[in-house]
Order: structure tokens, then C-alpha cells, then sequence
């Protein structure tokens, strides 16, 4: 976990537009869009990758950084949670660039969504990611371990560039602030935030909250 400030570039101006097939949502092919979970509109956005459906009955919003141990450790938990309830789980996915390989991570995940490998690349780098974020010591560059994803890293590259990955930065940045997600990762389970961390403690939640729903 980390509390550092927020290591995003800078880039000017507001939020642009999110529109075409620059963006698409994992596991969703319906046009509709996603239900609000909470009052709160900081917690989803439209253009946040997404696993499962989009009417599941519980909604897992996950505050990730792609360069966080805990994150990655995590991961699979996470997964283990959805795999257990099939189409019952939607898990929305927030970036938090809490360390310093973590923007230009980022970008290449948005990258990546736009070639439809989002997925694989994330799996990629968290399998990889003591070598790209070794946390204090010489790095490998995180476009280096990607290569063998599928991803076309030099068309990539120049995609993790355009202005609306920018704007996706530094959205993520103020919902950060907004919802007040100081360490990484963070949960919110249908809007409940996962006040005391660990496994067990997010399994129950879910629980909860799916128990809930069938009333």
C-alpha cells in the first residue's frame, strides 16, 4: 500500500470527450449505461474498464495501482471473488498512480484497452511487476514486458499520448481526491467503502451485499 502524493504528469485542460471506439468496457457489450452505485458520481465513469455484467447485483469499485504490491496480491483474490458468484459480480477498475512508474503504466493499460487487450496487459504487468517497479532500484521499462501480449507496442505508444488518455489521468486524479482514497488497493462494495482491510473482510462484504440484493 501507498500514500504518496499522486504522481501524475501534468496536461492542460478539462475532461475531454470519451466518445467513438476509443474506449470500450471489458465483459459488457450493451449500450446502456452503467447503474450508479452511490450518490456519489465520483466512484464510476463512463470510460472505467469494467468486468461482468453491467446489471450485476453487486458492484466492486477497486482503486488500483498497477506498480502496488498489495494490488497485486489482491488481483487474484478479486477475481476468485467474481469466479465464485458468475454473473453476479461487476468489478469497475480506478487508477491510482501512487508510485512513480505508475502514469506511464497507466497510459499503456489505456493503450492497451484500445487495441481490446486491456486485460492480458494488466495480467502482464502485475506478473512482471518486480521488474518494472522494483520500488527504489533500477527499473526495466514497462513497455519491455509487454511485447509478448499481442499488444502493438509501437502503435501503443503513440496512443498512450492522445489527449483523452490525458483526460483520463487527471480525472482519476480528482475523483482520487474526491472519494478520499489515500492508499491502494481501495474497495467500495455496491457504494460501501471497505473500512477495515483484508481478504476475508472483502469476501464478507461482497457477501453481505449479495445477500442483500436477493431480499
Amino acid at each position: 500500500m501507498n500514500r504518496r502524493t499522486l504522481v501524475f504528469g501534468a496536461a492542460a485542460g478539462a475532461l475531454l470527450g470519451f466518445g467513438g471506439a476509443a474506449f470500450f468496457t471489458i465483459g459488457n457489450n450493451s449500450k446502456e449505461p452503467a447503474p450508479a452505485i452511490s450518490n456519489n458520481v465520483s466512484l464510476i465513469r463512463p470510460y472505467s474498464p469494467t468486468l461482468g455484467p453491467y446489471d450485476a447485483p453487486v458492484t466492486i469499485v477497486e482503486f488500483f495501482d498497477p506498480a502496488c504490491e498489495a494490488c497485486r496480491a489482491f488481483h487474484p483474490i478479486v477475481k476468485k471473488i467474481m469466479e465464485s458468484h458468475p454473473g453476479k459480480i461487476r468489478l469497475v477498475m480506478r487508477y491510482a498512480a501512487f508510485h512513480p512508474p505508475s502514469a506511464e503504466a497507466i497510459s499503456l493499460l489505456e493503450a492497451a484497452r484500445m487495441q481490446n487487450l486491456f486485460e492480458p496487459v494488466l495480467e502482464k504487468l502485475y506478473e512482471t511487476q518486480p521488474l518494472w517497479a522494483p520500488h527504489g532500484r533500477s527499473a526495466t521499462n514497462v513497455w519491455e514486458v509487454v511485447k509478448d501480449t499481442g499488444l502493438d507496442v509501437e502503435r501503443a505508444r503513440s496512443q498512450a499520448k492522445m489527449p483523452d488518455i490525458v483526460a483520463v489521468l487527471n480525472q482519476e486524479a480528482t475523483d482520487i481526491k474526491t472519494v478520499g482514497v489515500q492508499k491502494t488497493p481501495t474497495f467500495f462494495v455496491n457504494g460501501k467503502l471497505l473500512t477495515e482491510f483484508g481478504r476475508q473482510q472483502l469476501i464478507d462484504l461482497v457477501k453481505s451485499e449479495m445477500a442483500a440484493s436477493a431480499e
